[in-house]
């Protein structure tokens, strides 16, 4: 089926600077594999893009387990960016994926800029590829303080150096947990990204009170679920308002319809949906049926005219 016949009305389609999506619902790095995975449980069509799990130059063991932790209202997770390296991903994944005509983001990661050209690299010209999103941002590495999302000026360089290797367009994904979220968005934008993905998972932690231990090897992880969803909106918010022109893929906590408009009154384009997969392998089509039933409930005739909308008073 080919991406022009899959319109709808109301009209869900977005852009991401030259990308045009035929539905806002995408996947959440990390949490839906590479689409291969999920495709018994749900239709792929029904979605924007597959965003597939972040990979690197080269392969990735990861973290020792205990890998993941249930919280009240969400989860912990340091799994350290294991996979399968970038060369499997596009012989493999995406290959798969282009047969089905399904559009695929592909996620990179590493340690230094050089990490992340490599892996455009590797990439530039794959068949399906629709876009790339840099993933400056995973909680769980090493060394935290080399993080590129921590700094705008980090965050600048690569984006630069990347948006030098490739032409799809580029999204970044960057952490809530800075001092100034608007000013590394704005480097991103500045050095050549077309979109920015809000929100990854924000530094959490849980301890066994039987055991005296944390719950996770490396004592802290990435929190996601539900109880970050009101931190991701504010993000989504703030960033809007300063950059109302740049394309935002809004997530965090997103189960339902419902919270996905309240990202889209933040000021979302898009959505992407992550940790709700492993609870409920169907939520992403749910939630884009979801979405098209709220504007038709509403005459809302585009997606678009309800984005950034929320009557806030400041």
């Amino acid at each position: 089926m080919s991406l022009e016949t899959r319109a709808s009305t109301p009209d869900l389609s977005v852009r991401i600077g030259s990308l045009r999506l035929l539905s806002p619902v995408l996947t959440a790095s990390g949490c839906f594999g590479s689409g291969k995975e999920m495709s018994g449980f749900t239709d792929l069509h029904a979605l924007g893009a597959v965003v597939c799990k972040t990979v690197t130059p080269e392969p990735r063991a990861g973290i020792s387990p205990p890998r993941a932790a249930e919280t009240p209202s969400g989860m912990l997770n340091a799994i350290g960016l294991q996979n399968p390296g970038v060369r499997s991903l596009r012989d493999n994944d995406l290959a798969w994926l282009h047969e089905r005509d399904v559009p695929a983001i592909a996620s990179i990661g590493g340690h230094s800029v050089d990490d992340y050209v490599r892996c455009a690299e590797v990439l530039r010209g794959t068949p399906g590829l629709v876009a790339i999103e840099l993933n400056l941002s995973c909680p769980n590495l090493g060394d935290r303080g080399f993080m590129f999302g921590l700094a705008a000026e980090r965050t600048s360089e690569v984006v630069r150096a990347v948006r030098g290797a490739v032409e799809v367009p580029l999204l970044c994904k960057l952490s809530p947990d800075v001092t100034s979220l608007v000013e590394i968005a704005s480097a991103a934008v500045e050095a050549g990204a077309d979109g920015l993905s809000l929100i990854n998972t924000t530094l959490g932690m849980a301890i066994d009170v039987d055991s005296f231990t944390p719950k996770l090897s490396t004592g802290t992880g990435g929190l996601s679920g539900p109880a970050i969803r009101p931190i991701a909106v504010r993000c989504v918010w703030q960033v809007h308002r300063a950059l109302p022109e740049v394309p935002i893929v809004g997530m965090g906590g997103i189960a339902t319809a419902r919270d996905a408009i309240e990202f889209f009154l933040a000021g979302a384009t898009a959505v992407a949906i992550g940790t709700a997969n492993f609870s409920d392998p169907r939520v992403t089509q749910r939630v884009a049926d979801g979405i098209a039933e709220f504007c038709k409930e509403r005459g809302i005739e585009r997606l678009g005219d309800i984005r950034g909308k929320v009557n806030a008073q400041q």
